[in-house]
């Protein structure tokens, strides 16, 4: 999936943590690609590893193995030098927009320590203007600058964590669960704030959600994770026109219906999740799996290209390409 023009390369990531019961595969085997000003977005259920991958994109977690390429440089093998320059270039926004800030720093403080940090800024007053501007930009009242994380809602907390990602003028950014712990008004507000920055600055984002609705809106190709694997990638409108995996189909079905009295078909998973720690050979979401035959419990899908941009990990993807067709 390698692309000529990416920002982002990403090969064969791997992040594995140790438990007192074996290997826990939170990451396992991931490859993609992410062009400029381009939005990448990552779904599943919780604790699927989309915050992992994440997080050890940014080197925030060092990897266990695999290739993280941003623009030529190696991430998971820079020094500390090499990571401080990084560090400007790829930023996060956090789930959580009231712990992920300190709650003892005011809100021009908070915006203002990564220009401290990289010293961008000539001088305090210079510091102060442009802590000023980020602040129009994301839509923060400058009369809230002295205010502090505890006093405001969460729709202006989260705002704070824009404008702190977007203080060293970044052009990369993990948007992890941005709009998860917001009121759906103050959600529409984000993500049109988000794709405003995405058109002026020509940011790349990766958007980890395990709302559907929500990555539909904001995506241009969108990778479906189940249990530290890919199991789907393709861009954004094919996914939800023609989806390929039962994991997916299950998780489109999920999505409300804005209409009182609305059929919809449920597709209901049953069976037991399968241990990400030292996983058993196969696939392993066959054992929720409707489809699954005496194939997948044996032997692991390979994600493969069945149609023009669009990967599936499963055995029974032929099956699913002929009854979409029928």
């Amino acid at each position: 999936m390698a692309t000529e023009n990416a920002m982002l390369q990403v090969n064969h990531l791997k992040k594995y943590f140790k438990t007192a019961k074996g290997q826990l595969h939170a990451v396992d085997d991931i490859s993609f690609s992410l062009e400029h000003g381009k939005t990448l977005g990552v779904v599943g259920e919780s604790g699927c590893g989309k915050s992992t991958l994440g997080r050890t994109i940014l080197n925030l977690l060092p990897a266990t193995s695999g290739e993280i390429i941003f623009e030529g440089a190696h991430v998971e093998n820079a020094d500390k030098k090499e990571m401080r320059r990084l560090r400007g270039e790829m930023q996060m926004i956090f789930q959580d927009p009231f712990s992920s800030l300190d709650p003892r720093l005011s809100v021009s403080e908070i915006i203002m320590e990564p220009l401290e940090i990289y010293h961008v800024c000539a001088s305090k007053q210079e510091r102060q203007k442009r802590v000023e501007e980020l602040m129009d930009t994301v839509g923060l009242a400058r009369r809230l600058a002295n205010s502090y994380p505890y006093e405001l809602d969460g729709g202006r907390r989260q705002r704070i964590g824009v404008a702190r990602a977007l203080a060293l003028n970044p052009k990369f950014i993990v948007c992890d669960e941005p709009v998860s712990a917001l009121d759906v008004s103050i959600q529409a507000q984000i993500l049109n704030l988000m794709q405003d920055l995405q058109e002026q600055n020509g940011l790349a984002y990766m958007f980890i959600t395990h709302d559907l609705s929500v990555v539909k809106h904001i995506s241009d190709d969108i990778m479906v994770m189940y249990l530290g694997k890919m199991v789907e990638k393709c861009q954004a409108k094919e996914l939800f026109r023609n989806h390929l995996h039962p994991y997916t189909k299950a998780l489109l079905s999920a999505i409300p219906v804005p209409e009182i009295g609305a059929a919809k078909n449920r597709e209901l998973l049953q069976g037991e999740l399968s241990s990400p720690i030292n996983p058993k050979p196969g696939c392993r979401f066959a054992n929720r799996c409707t489809c699954a035959c005496e194939q997948c419990f044996k032997e692991e899908p390979v994600l493969q290209e069945v149609l023009p941009g669009h990967f599936v990990a499963c055995h029974r993807v032929e099956d699913m390409k002929k009854e979409k067709e029928s």
